[in-house]
This record gives C-alpha cells, sequence and structure tokens, in this order.
C-alpha cells in the first residue's frame, strides 16, 4: 500500500479506501460484526489508512461498528463519514446541507464514532434547496471549531462544486479537499465534466461503484440475472440497475483480460480506474465478505498494459457530448494548423 496527498492538503490517504456502507446486516445483505472487524483487520494489516463511512449506513450501525474497530488506534486512521442523507424522514429538517442539519448530523456521527473529531467531513449530495454559502460556511465553522479537519462533497454537478470552492477561496473558508462520485468502467460519464473539473482544482476523487454494484465482477451474466425490485440500501444489489446488455459486454471485455492476466475481473476493473488519467484516484472498496476485501486488495500490485486498457476503453467509452466533441471539431478553427506544435496543452 502506498499513500497519496488528500487534494490540495498535506493529509496522507492510502491509494485505496474502505467503504463500510457494508457494516451491519440491517439493510438485508451487508456483514455481522464479526465478519466486519475480519474486514477492517484486513485493510488495516494491508496499509489501509482511509475509512469511509457516513450517518445513514445501516441505520447508523456502520458508524457504531467503525468507531468500535478503531478504539486504542483512531489517531492511525483518516476517517471520512458524510451528513446530509434523511435518518428522521418526517422532520423537514432531518435531511439536506443546511446549517441545522449540519450540527445536528455531525454531533450524532461523534457519538456513535465515538470520537471527538472527524478528519473528513462529507457533504453526501448536492441539496438544491440550501444556499452554497451557507454549507461553506457552515463546514468552515465546524471546521474553526476542531470537529473536523477537511472538507469534501459526494453527489454533486460539477457547477456546483466549482462555485463552492471559488466562494471558500474568496472567503477564506475551508474548500473542498476530495470529491465523491460513482464511476467505472459500468458508467464513464463523470469523464465529461466532474472529472476535468477534479484534476483541474486538484481534487482527489474517490469513486464508489467501481465494480457497478457486482456486474463487473462476473456476478451476471445476461439482464435476466437482474434480481428484481432492487432499491438502493435496502436489497442485495441497489445498483441492479447496471445489468444492461451493454455492462454485460464490459464485463465480458474485463474477465477476458482477467483470464489473460491469471487476475480476478474485480481486479481488472479496480486497476483500470486507478490508471484513470485524471489526477489522483481513491477507490473505495465496498467488500461483504473477507474474501471480497482480499480480491479487491489485490488490484494494487495490478498494472494493465496498453492493449488491455485499448480494449476495456473500446467497449466501455461514452460520447462526451456538446460542448467537448465540438470543440475537437473545431480545433482548425480556434488555433489554424498550429495546434499540433504547441507544446505544454492542457
Amino acid at each position: 500500500m502506498r499513500y497519496k496527498l488528500l487534494g490540495n492538503t498535506g493529509l496522507r490517504v492510502s491509494e485505496l479506501c474502505l467503504g463500510t456502507m457494508t457494516f451491519g446486516e440491517e439493510w438485508g445483505w451487508g456483514a455481522s460484526r464479526e465478519e466486519s472487524r475480519k474486514i477492517f483487520e484486513a485493510f488495516a494489516e494491508a496499509g489501509g489508512n482511509f475509512i469511509d463511512t457516513a450517518n445513514l449506513y445501516t441505520g447508523g450501525t456502520s458508524e457504531k461498528f467503525t468507531g468500535e474497530f478503531l478504539k486504542g488506534r483512531r489517531e492511525h486512521f483518516v476517517l471520512a463519514t458524510k451528513y446530509t442523507l434523511n435518518m428522521s424522514p418526517d422532520d423537514p429538517n432531518g435531511g439536506g446541507n443546511h446549517r441545522k442539519n449540519l450540527v445536528q448530523s455531525l454531533e450524532a456521527s461523534l457519538k456513535r464514532l465515538d470520537t471527538e473529531y472527524i478528519d473528513l467531513l462529507w457533504a453526501h449530495a448536492y441539496d438544491a434547496l440550501t444556499p452554497v454559502e451557507e454549507t461553506m460556511r457552515a463546514l468552515d465553522d465546524a471546521v474553526r471549531a476542531g470537529k473536523v479537519l477537511y472538507v469534501g462533497i459526494s453527489d454533486a454537478p460539477a457547477w456546483i462544486v466549482s462555485q463552492a470552492n471559488t466562494l471558500a477561496s474568496l472567503k477564506g473558508w475551508s474548500p473542498f479537499a476530495a470529491l465523491q462520485i460513482q464511476y467505472g468502467l459500468a458508467d464513464r460519464t463523470p469523464e465529461r465534466d466532474l472529472l476535468p473539473m477534479a484534476e483541474s482544482l486538484n481534487l482527489t476523487v474517490t469513486p464508489w461503484g467501481v465494480l457497478g454494484g457486482g456486474v463487473l465482477s462476473g456476478k451476471y451474466k445476461s439482464p435476466k440475472d437482474r434480481p428484481a425490485g432492487a432499491r438502493y440500501a435496502k436489497d442485495e444489489d441497489w445498483a441492479a440497475v447496471n445489468v444492461t446488455e451493454r455492462n454485460v459486454r464490459i464485463a465480458e471485455a474485463a474477465d477476458a483480460v482477467a483470464k489473460e492476466s491469471g487476475r480476478s475481473a474485480s481486479q481488472v476493473a479496480l486497476a483500470w480506474v486507478r490508471q484513470r488519467p485524471f489526477g489522483e484516484i481513491v477507490p473505495i472498496l465496498g467488500a461483504r465478505t473477507l474474501a471480497q476485501l482480499k480480491d479487491n486488495l489485490g488490484c494494487l500490485d495490478l498494472s494493465l498494459v496498453p492493449p488491455q486498457l485499448d480494449a476495456l476503453d473500446a467497449v466501455s467509452r461514452v460520447d462526451l457530448g456538446f460542448p467537448h466533441d465540438f470543440l475537437v471539431r473545431a480545433r482548425q478553427y480556434i488555433y489554424g494548423k498550429t495546434f499540433p506544435l504547441i507544446d505544454g496543452r492542457r
């Protein structure tokens, strides 16, 4: 395990992050306390120090287990959790990115995690009802109070993240250091704006859903294998919607590369994300068993060669859309014949 700097900070995080949404069995498909501890210990023994959880995960059990496993060695780990998602559905202020929910959610998370501070607090999702100014100022207040060290944002449009960090820079508030998004061979749409933005703003990217809800591990051979009625955070595979003809073809390509390399398809999918040219990328591992976690860790010493990368790119490529495709065609009108002669192009 090697380590990366988190965004434009001096914080060192492991090159893989352990996601703990699987800690707890309240949602019907997670890991028991015993299995969760085994997963945590295996990650720590491999050199992992970056742990990601959230207030809502398994109704708070994920945070409780994580806090329990950190006992006696809290300082060694970079602990990330999230607020925003509503744990009191009948309360209009029970969710969102406004100051009231931030304060209440943070205090509750600190108690469940049994810690005095959070290393990285994520806004879990874009809240269109709360002004960006309120969110950034409230997060900065949490940092100044010493309850949070760094802040990040998850599941938000690129223009919101850019606006937020520009505002923080102008006001002297704590900017987002990292961006959490869904990204992998099964969904490359973040390459249109989110990933170039993250590289430009020096945000570390922590992608979730890298295995496409299991489809890239070879779990599903056909869209007919999709479990019925899957819903986020409720059934065995919340991402079963990813089991499409296209993604099954991508899974077949990943499996072919895996057989050629003597590795698992999951390791290939993780290695592909780790080799993407968009700045610092730290994939989140979401294992439900110790065996899955150990297999995922195998991506650390896997480097895909150009022909393999080309094959995976060809089967998973997405159209960048306007204005990106248009600007490529317009180069001759913008630069004349000189574009190939210009060094230092961005």
